[in-house]
């Protein structure tokens, strides 16, 4: 069985999207998207059927008194491909100014883990999986790119049921 890796990053608001302060960051929501969508290795992200992903509702019990949770999910070839565009200039200079828009947390706020090719993540996958990751830092179910796990790892944590990885 071929496995994708599917990657989600939650941010909570400092302030709501109509906000003047985060004018910058909605500005460049649509050209981030539009290099992740032709990086190599994009296969797919979380978005509204009408290509908006900030309306997407997800971590409603994160929001730690902020403005609200932003919710990033994406699925990517490997680990390779993500990194290749977390890293790239146009993602960095973008992730460099998060503390201007996003409250900054001491818990996990991204995940990896491996999906089977053409399955699409929903939003409670991401929230289990935030939640593995912080209760039990990476594991073959739930793990960063400074720490990750092959796809046979996780296959193998359960018994080698690549239908956990993301039910039905």
């Amino acid at each position: 069985m071929d496995f994708e890796l599917a990657q989600v990053n939650i941010g909570r608001l400092l302030a709501p999207l109509d906000n003047p302060r985060l004018r910058d960051f909605v500005d460049g929501l649509d050209p981030v998207n539009a290099l992740a969508d032709a990086a190599p290795g994009f296969v797919w992200r979380l978005q509204t059927e009408d290509g908006d992903a900030t309306a997407v509702q997800a971590f409603a019990w994160d929001t730690a008194g902020s403005a609200g949770v932003l919710t990033n999910m994406s699925v990517w070839t490997s680990v390779q491909a993500l990194a290749d565009f977390v890293y790239s200039p146009g993602h960095l200079a973008v992730l460099r100014r998060r503390r201007e828009w996003f409250e900054p947390v001491q818990e996990m706020t991204s995940a990896l883990w491996w999906v089977p090719a053409g399955k699409r993540p929903t939003v409670a996958d991401a929230e289990e999986r935030i939640r593995l990751l912080r209760a039990h830092g990476p594991t073959p179910a739930a793990f960063t790119l400074k720490r990750h796990f092959p796809a046979h790892d996780a296959v193998e944590a359960r018994d080698g049921d690549p239908d956990w990885l993301c039910p039905a």
